[in-house]
């Protein structure tokens, strides 16, 4: 019996490489070799970056938090400790979202923690 070489294993193998690598640039998206290639490296950077993903959201909340703070007279680590102090439990997210959508209520945050500053 001949022995089969370009079998239904290695092609489909192949297929789901390649379409994991559609639109990718070049031979990388239609060579096997090189899409096999490109997609190790996308995976290992799609890991990375989902990790990296949380910090970047975390630093442009403190961005749009010390920006908002800063309209009020103050600054970001001390409304931070003054929150701390004053027991408000809101995360960054919220107190981002917060200044953007609803100035008063932030307002009013801010004003406690500068009185429990104060104290």
């Amino acid at each position: 019996m001949a022995r089969a070489i370009d079998g239904t294993k290695r092609k489909n193998r192949r297929v789901k490489i390649l379409k994991l690598t559609k639109g990718f640039r070049g031979r990388r998206g239609t060579n096997y070799k090189a899409a096999k290639d490109a997609l190790t490296k996308a995976l290992d950077h799609a890991y990375v970056d989902r990790r990296d993903n949380k910090a970047n959201f975390r630093k442009l909340w403190i961005a749009r938090i010390n920006a908002a703070v800063r309209d009020e007279g103050m600054s970001y680590s001390r409304f931070i400790d003054g929150c701390n102090k004053a027991g408000i439990t809101l995360n960054r997210k919220a107190l981002s979202n917060m200044a953007i959508e609803d100035p008063t209520a932030f307002k009013a945050v801010v004003e406690a923690a500068k009185n429990a500053l104060k104290a």
